[in-house]
């Protein structure tokens, strides 16, 4: 945690021009945009004084000045910048009349970091990640806030929509008391914001997997591919959570270095119970969809070797009707061919005078006909 002493506000700092674009998303300033100033991305600006409000000033210079005159009495004051959506000239700026460090404004710029606490000086870095879960699209949107505390300022850059921080600044604004903790309090209420938002993601998540497990019982074709969705949307608040508990600890090891407020130790440790709780929940639903996904190709596997098997027996039906067809055809087709011969009525056919020709012929096609038979039957095809 940073130290509440000792710190001057330098507005002569330069941005060093030497960073160049990340190879993830920058915020760079489109062509077509107008050149606004830091101000227009400024969606909130206060100087507190012992946990109370003491105004909104109109610039953020306006407030490193209102700073500076407080420095003068030893009061204990701050200001909270909130910045939403800035590109990269923007942030300079803000980087510039701060005096932030060159490495944590250029990581700000660049959209999609990891979350992480750094520290450059008397300054803290910190990068979170907020999830929110969608009732109607029934997925997890994530958000992405960055935070510069100070000794006696807190910045908040939002790339995204949420986390929305209003709440975070009414919820402290109402209790003057942990407010004036200083900047470290408005660190622990961001923290403390991000991960209750949590757990109506981890609720929505539970629900969805339970959905899943009837799917897979009842062979929804459409269940594999929401396994899919739901395992990346698992991962990827895996990567979102685990992280805060390493920014908690980092804090919990700099109590005593940085003289901590006992009151904000037992808040931040508070903060930890929970983060870990919702860290072991997202661990399980990940071995869960593990599981389900190994029952599904365990079911599906099951229905294809049923199905299998069904049409297996289907052909042993068919064939046993066929040997059935084929052989009374075999037993019918020697009287057949018997009488065709005999009914040609040729003048010059031999045995057509012969007396004993008629009774010979029938004997001939019953004897062939019971021999077939008798054959047939024994081979079971009859």
């Amino acid at each position: 945690m940073p130290s509440w002493r000792g710190r001057g506000i330098n507005p002569t700092w330069v941005l060093s021009p030497r960073a160049p674009s990340a190879p993830e998303h920058a915020l760079q300033p489109s062509r077509e945009e107008p050149e606004r100033p830091a101000e227009a991305t400024v969606v909130e600006r206060a100087i507190y004084r012992d946990g109370r409000k003491l105004e909104n000033p109109h610039t953020i210079r306006e407030a490193i000045r209102r700073l500076t005159d407080e420095k003068v009495h030893d009061t204990r004051t701050m200001a909270w910048i909130g910045m939403a959506h800035p590109n990269a000239r923007q942030i300079q700026e803000m980087a510039h009349t701060f005096d932030l460090h060159p490495l944590a404004v250029e990581d700000a710029i660049v959209a999609h970091q990891r979350p992480k606490i750094e520290r450059y000086g008397n300054t803290l870095f910190v990068v979170l990640r907020a999830a929110a879960y969608d009732d109607a699209t029934e997925t997890v949107n994530f958000g992405e806030i960055h935070l510069f505390v100070g000794p006696d300022f807190v910045v908040t850059v939002r790339h995204s929509d949420q986390p929305e921080l209003r709440p975070v600044r009414q919820r402290l604004e109402a209790d003057p008391d942990l407010l004036a903790l200083g900047p470290e309090a408005v660190l622990y209420g961001v923290l403390d914001h991000i991960v209750d938002g949590y757990a109506p993601v981890v609720a929505g998540l539970e629900n969805d997997i339970d959905e899943i497990e009837t799917q897979v019982f009842e062979s929804d074709p459409q269940v594999s591919r929401r396994i899919y969705e739901l395992s990346r949307e698992v991962m990827e608040l895996q990567r979102a959570t685990r992280p805060v508990k390493v920014i908690i600890d980092s804090l919990t090891h700099g109590f005593e270095k940085y003289g901590t407020a006992e009151e904000l130790q037992n808040n931040l440790r508070d903060v930890a119970d929970h983060a870990e709780s919702v860290v072991e929940r997202v661990d399980g639903f990940r071995q869960a969809l593990t599981d389900i996904l190994t029952l599904n190709a365990t079911l599906v596997a099951q229905t294809q070797n049923e199905e299998m098997k069904r049409m297996a027996e289907l052909a042993h039906v068919q064939g046993e009707q066929v040997k059935k067809a084929s052989s009374w055809a075999a037993i019918l087709f020697t009287p057949t061919v018997i009488a065709g011969i005999y009914g040609m009525n040729f003048e010059r056919m031999p045995e057509l005078a012969w007396r004993y020709g008629y009774g010979f012929a029938l004997l001939l096609m019953f004897t062939v006909s019971t021999t077939m038979y008798i054959v047939f039957r024994r081979k079971n095809w009859l």
